[in-house]
């Protein structure tokens, strides 16, 4: 009985299960746990940034490329746009929002809620991709080829970078996801949740960049 006494008062009390069963994500309470989750937090921030602005380059190299080989040339042609260009924006925007409220969820430490906005917005993302090979098959039924036209070849180059981006994107929303329903977001996993939703909303206003150069300059 002395012994169990002794060891309660080194031990200390049993530890309280995770709070709205959320896990601590493999994350611990000392203070250089949460320097480590700092240092952790500014690395992926800073890969996130350099991300962001080369992809913002890159697009806009594309960009460039368009306008200066539009100007210069007698055999552009505009691309047909198939409508479901429109229906996938539309479904890329409510990907971005469900999102938004999974976030929001998740700083009101509501975990059932944050888990259904954040499968939607997941699986509204591979709708989008899906309604994206629809488009370009659509296309390629119609006879709009890469080799056609210079307004093709920039068409689909510019949507298949696109796409490949968003698949990185996905990949991500998958990663917070699986983690999730193992309850394993902790607070570097949560860093996690914030850098992905940040990618995914870049992404999505690239689309809409990309479908205003379609639509207008293109």
């Amino acid at each position: 009985m002395a012994r169990s006494l002794t060891q309660d008062t080194v031990q200390g009390p049993p530890q309280v299960p995770p709070e709205d069963g959320w896990g601590d994500g493999g994350s611990g309470g000392g203070g250089g746990d949460a320097e480590e989750r700092g240092s952790t937090r500014r690395r992926l921030i800073a890969g996130l940034v350099v991300l962001l602005v080369s992809t913002t380059i890159l697009f806009g190299a594309f960009t460039t490329a368009l306008v200066m080989r539009r100007s210069v040339g007698t055999d552009w042609l505009p691309v047909p746009k198939p409508r479901i260009l429109l229906a996938n924006t539309v479904v890329l925007l409510l990907s971005s929002a469900a999102l938004h409220g999974a976030r929001r969820a998740l700083h009101a430490h509501a975990r059932t809620a944050f888990n259904f906005w954040w499968t939607g917005g997941t699986l509204l993302g591979m709708l989008f991709l899906a309604g994206q090979c629809a488009a370009w098959k659509q296309l390629q039924a119609a006879g709009v080829y890469m080799g056609k036209n210079p307004s093709n070849a920039f068409f689909y180059t510019m949507t298949v970078a696109h796409a490949l981006h968003l698949c990185g994107g996905l990949t991500a929303l998958l990663y917070v996801e699986i983690h999730a329903l193992r309850l394993r977001l902790g607070p570097v996993k949560r860093t996690a949740v914030d850098l992905s939703a940040i990618l995914w909303h870049f992404l999505d206003a690239t689309w809409l960049y990309l479908m205003l150069v379609f639509y207008v300059w293109a």
